[in-house]
């Protein structure tokens, strides 16, 4: 079984793919910015920014039947190195108790006022294992 998941974003459709896919029990979420999708306006502060896009992730995974909660892998794309603690700051609350594997890595970002991007793969009931 493979369900692909749009959260609605433009860019779904101009670069052609998926929020999330799910096939069986693993879900892939593609990199997700710090967009607010309701206003479609950027954040200035990269806290709110990875807070909107784990927002975005999570609504997705939901879609697909799981949630944060079922994280296994994250990776973090980073537009400064200097905005590593308040990345930290932003994203480990929610990963504090989940610990999945990570990755943080220090990019060009494809926007100007871009940020960071935040990928993630959850397998569904990998919560109450």
């Amino acid at each position: 079984m493979v369900q692909r998941v749009s959260t609605g974003s433009p860019f779904e459709t101009i670069f052609g793919y998926s929020r999330a896919v799910r096939h069986e029990d693993t879900i892939y979420v593609s990199g997700t910015t710090g967009y607010d999708y309701a206003t479609m306006t950027m954040p200035e502060s990269v806290g709110e920014q990875a807070k909107n896009a784990l927002a975005t992730i999570d609504k997705a995974l939901r879609e697909a039947g799981s949630s944060i909660a079922d994280t296994v892998r994250v990776v973090y794309y980073i537009g400064d190195r200097a905005l590593v603690d308040e990345v930290v700051a932003a994203v480990g609350p929610v990963f504090k108790d989940i610990r999945p594997a990570a990755s943080m890595l220090i990019v060009q970002m494809i926007e100007a006022g871009m940020k960071i991007e935040i990928e993630v793969t959850a397998r569904i009931g990998a919560a109450n294992s």
